[in-house]
This record gives structure tokens, C-alpha cells and sequence, in this order.
């Protein structure tokens, strides 16, 4: 073998170890972004074709280079997504994605923060997504970074091509909006079964009252059909009528399907169904958001058939 030859492995596998220690954080950052696991596993894919490429020598921080790349990348991809949202039929939820699939895990380990499970660090819910979504991408990018990724605003500033001052506000109206939207939520599993026994009890009588108990005033339904299937065409408030709503829908789905099923399952991290028609195809994956006094906050129901695949198949 020359030693050219043996010089253009060398370099391969170091391109492959420097890449492979950086995935992990490279999905957990653009799933965040993008709002979509299978959208972040292929847009690293697509950084990995690139860093291939990307001469090494002179390169003093690899792991910073592809953060950057990724950071691009995203905000590139966001802006042309939000122009596709526009048109998009009824209202748009971030993909379900079970727990078991793996990427929660590879995003455990990617920030240092021995108490990161407590902060956005681990967060991939789809109350949290949904609040990130009303962010400009600039914004997304920035309270991703210093708030989530914990980098300093020189960093940040660095990866964005922005100054430091300038990003500092990104960051802090972005900041501002997610609390806004979306407060974080820690039950342990006795509360959530409690909680869940509750909810099925009040949707299987058919109970509206018992089940707007559960709900907080303000609570909130969502359906995502992307105009491929019928679903609630705008969200719809207030206890009273989402329990209306939900008590409504269950019967004329067992009305429908007298064999269809519900299963309970950990949808983006937090607790959720999947419904499956009498013929065993997935029909539904509902995610719940409590808040911290125990009243649900928030249930979102995707229909879309395109947002319904490997994801959900443990």
C-alpha cells in the first residue's frame, strides 16, 4: 500500500471518530430545530457527506466547525419549512416520536449539566417544540445554543455570524416567548398513572364533566391531519369544550371502529396513547402535557399518515 494510500485512511477515520463523538449532540440540536427526528437524521446525514470533504489541517476546533455547519444548516432549512407551513392544511404538530426509537437517549448524553433532566436540556415534548416553533429561526438558534447547549454568547455569536450583544437578545426574547408558551413539568409515575386511570375512566363513560375536571381552564386540543385525513381544523379552548370535543371523537371512533384499540406509550418523552384501528394500523398517537398541579394543559392528536411511521414502531 503507498503511502498516500495509507495517508487517505487515516484521514477517513479520523473524519469518522471526530464525526461519530459529535452525532449524538448534531440530532439532539437539529430534532430541536427542525422539529422532526426523521428531518434531523437526515440533514446529519447530509453534514456527514460534507465534513468528508472539510480539510482538517488548520482546523483547531472540529467540534465547534460542525456545530456551526449544523446551526446553518437548520436555520437554512427552517426558513424554507416555514414558507411550506403557510400552506399547510389545518394545524401543524411536530412529529411523534416513541421513547424506545433511541435518540432520547443519545440526547442524555450530550450536555454536561448534572442536572440538565430539570431544564430544557432533555426536552423534545411536543408543548416544548410547539413553543420553539413560534420562534424565528435566528432565535430557535440562539436560545438553543447558550440555553439548552449551554455555549457562551461569544460561541454563539461565533455560530451564528452574529455579535455577542445581538445574540444576547435573540436569546432573551426567545426566552421570554418559551416561558410564555410552555412551562416544564416533573410528575413522578404515581401521579401520571393516577392522572392517565383518571382520563380514560372520563373518556370511556363518556363523561364530559368528570373530564373537564381534569383539565385546567385554559386547556387546550389539537389535531394535526396535514389535509390528508379529517382533523379539528383549528385548536380549540377552554375545558369544558375540549372535554365536549375529546368525549365526542371517542364515540364515534368506537362507533367506527368497535375493534380498534388504545395503548398507552412515552410520545417525545412524555405520556401518550396510540390508537389502532380493527385492522391493527395506526390511526392516532395522542401526547398530554400536565401542568404542575395536575390538570392537564395541553393534548395534541396526530392524524397525519406522513407523521405516522417508523418513528412509532418500537
Amino acid at each position: 500500500m503507498s503511502g498516500s494510500q495509507v495517508d487517505t485512511e487515516r484521514a477517513v477515520a479520523e473524519h469518522l471518530r471526530i464525526f461519530e463523538d459529535q452525532r449524538p449532540r448534531l440530532l439532539a440540536l437539529a430534532w430541536r430545530m427542525l422539529g422532526a427526528r426523521s428531518e434531523a437524521q437526515d440533514l446529519v446525514q447530509a453534514l456527514w457527506l460534507q465534513w468528508q470533504d472539510t480539510p482538517l489541517a488548520g482546523l483547531h476546533e472540529p467540534a465547534a466547525y460542525l456545530t456551526r455547519m449544523a446551526t446553518h444548516a437548520c436555520i437554512d432549512q427552517l426558513r424554507s419549512a416555514q414558507r411550506q407551513r403557510e400552506h399547510y392544511v389545518g394545524v401543524w404538530l411536530p412529529e411523534p416520536v416513541l421513547e424506545q426509537t433511541g435518540l432520547g437517549a443519545a440526547i442524555e448524553h450530550c450536555g454536561a449539566d448534572p442536572l440538565a433532566h430539570l431544564s430544557y436540556a432533555e426536552d423534545v415534548s411536543t408543548a416544548f417544540l410547539l413553543a420553539l416553533e413560534r420562534l424565528t429561526p435566528l432565535e430557535r438558534a440562539a436560545f438553543l445554543l447558550h440555553d439548552v447547549f449551554e455555549l457562551p454568547f461569544d460561541e454563539v455569536a461565533a455560530r451564528l455570524g452574529r455579535d455577542t450583544a445581538a445574540c444576547r437578545q435573540l436569546a432573551a426574547r426567545a426566552r421570554g416567548h418559551v416561558r410564555r408558551e410552555y412551562v416544564r413539568c416533573e410528575l413522578d409515575q404515581a401521579q401520571v398513572d393516577a392522572l392517565l386511570q383518571a382520563f380514560e375512566t372520563s373518556l370511556q363513560a363518556g363523561d364530559p364533566d368528570a373530564l373537564a375536571a381534569l383539565l385546567c381552564d385554559e386547556a387546550t386540543l389539537m389535531s394535526d391531519g396535514g389535509g390528508r385525513v379529517a382533523a379539528i381544523p383549528r385548536p380549540v379552548r377552554g375545558n369544558g369544550a375540549v372535554a365536549r370535543v375529546l368525549c365526542g371523537l371517542v364515540e364515534s371512533w368506537r362507533r367506527r371502529e368497535p375493534g380498534g384499540h388504545l395503548r398507552r406509550a412515552r410520545i417525545n418523552g412524555q405520556p401518550g396513547y396510540l390508537l389502532h384501528d380493527t385492522s391493527g394500523r395506526l390511526e392516532l398517537v395522542a401526547t398530554l402535557h400536565w401542568q404542575a398541579d395536575g390538570r392537564l394543559a395541553s393534548i395534541h392528536l396526530v392524524r397525519n399518515p406522513d407523521k405516522l411511521g417508523a418513528n412509532l414502531h418500537a
